[in-house]
């Protein structure tokens, strides 16, 4: 351990690309674990990245922290390491009964490797769909980017957004259909950045023949993105005033998307999408209200006394219940994270992706998730709007 501790500290400095650990003996703890150096207000310091149960953790810790933390890991949680520097590369196994072995090799890397290594800032420049530097219309007009395409510093936060947004959508590309006009709803499009942002990434970018339709209930609001998108001339583009529950503008719908949809508005929007048997349903749910005030259960009394908890369980399970709803209608359904929840705590989506060949309700996973759903319902007392519209 003395000279994995040796070789450990003449690492961690600048010249570090990175250290990966790897092959758990306590995935409980962490699957991997991943090192690199940052400069944070000119002092250096090692970002750590842990994987835990399909989650990613980081934080950063001054070089004797850092080194502590690694030989803690090696020595309780991980069987092998892979590391390298702008001279050498070193890699160390750990077997079953502690032993350590390391074999080093030297290395000379290239020109784009050595540029890679010398980034240490803290964050490094993501590769966006949307680009810094590179102005996009609409961002200019909805100001998030000046003419010049910098972007504005208050908006930093709606740009990243937007573009991770725009990854949600590029996943699911293959899934919708080709050689024809793609029909999108948007319920509850509100002020629309990320409307404008789908239209332009699958019409302008992708090149694909879109028709997309925004609905809300604010008139100053759509009276607004209708002048934007004439000024853009974004001719796929329309909005219009109105309510998702009572929307009948159209008989079939490719993708449906409801963001930031307040209570029971998400489980309409669902609704719609699962009747018009749309491909993709991409949904932020907000303000889940309903089940916070039917949930009855003794077992739970002790968690339900605590108003927060009680309002914040409830959401959990209200989306939960949306998601399995969706499946069993025969969606491929995730819960992902949309944005960091410094930013909003309103940052689940659900993202459902229709089966190819699937009839609803007619395979036994369906079954016995819908059985599953029934015994949460009836033990909690609740009864969701999105069950009895379905």
């Amino acid at each position: 351990m003395d000279e994995l501790r040796e070789l450990f500290r003449q690492m961690l400095d600048q010249d570090l690309i990175q250290i990966v650990l790897s092959n758990t003996r306590d995935a409980a703890r962490a699957a991997k674990v991943k090192v690199r150096p940052v400069l944070i207000r000119g002092e250096l310091y090692f970002q750590e990245t842990l994987y835990r149960e399909n989650k990613v953790y980081h934080s950063n810790h001054a070089q004797e922290e850092m080194l502590g933390r690694l030989a803690d890991y090696m020595e309780n949680c991980f069987r092998q390491a892979q590391m390298g520097s702008g001279t050498r590369e070193a890699t160390v196994l750990v077997s079953k009964k502690g032993k350590i072995a390391i074999k080093y090799r030297n290395c000379k890397h290239t020109e784009e490797q050595r540029k890679k290594t010398a980034d240490l800032s803290h964050n490094r420049t993501k590769q966006y769909i949307l680009q810094e530097g590179q102005p996009v219309d609409f961002l200019v007009e909805l100001g998030v980017q000046t003419p010049d395409g910098r972007i504005v510093r208050a908006k930093y936060d709606k740009f990243r957004q937007i573009n991770r947004y725009l990854e949600f959508i590029r996943d699911i590309l293959d899934r919708l259909p080709s050689g024809r006009t793609i029909r999108i709803v948007d319920f509850g499009c509100g002020k629309s950045y990320l409307t404008f942002a789908m239209y332009y990434y699958l019409g302008r970018l992708e090149g694909r023949d879109i028709q997309v339709t925004g609905l809300d209930l604010k008139a100053d609001v759509i009276k607004h993105c209708s002048e934007l998108a004439e000024k853009l001339h974004y001719d796929g583009l329309d909005f219009q005033e109105g309510d998702i529950s009572s929307y009948s503008g159209a008989d079939s719908v490719d993708m449906v998307v409801s963001l930031h949809a307040c209570d029971r508005a998400t489980d309409y929007a669902l609704e719609k999408a699962v009747k018009w048997g749309a491909s993709v349903i991409l949904a932020v749910p907000c303000c889940q209200h309903e089940l916070n005030g039917q949930i009855r259960c003794d077992m739970l009394q002790p968690v339900l006394k605590y108003g927060i908890l009680k309002e914040r369980m409830a959401a959990l399970i209200t989306d939960a219940l949306r998601a399995d709803l969706l499946e069993e209608k025969g969606y491929e359904v995730q819960v992902l994270e949309f944005i960091d929840m410094e930013h909003t705590p309103k940052n689940l989506m659900i993202r459902g992706v229709k089966k190819a060949g699937m009839r609803p309700g007619k395979n036994v996973y369906n079954e016995e998730n819908r059985l599953a759903a029934d015994r949460l319902m009836e033990f909690l007392q609740v009864n969701p709007t999105l069950k009895e519209l379905l």
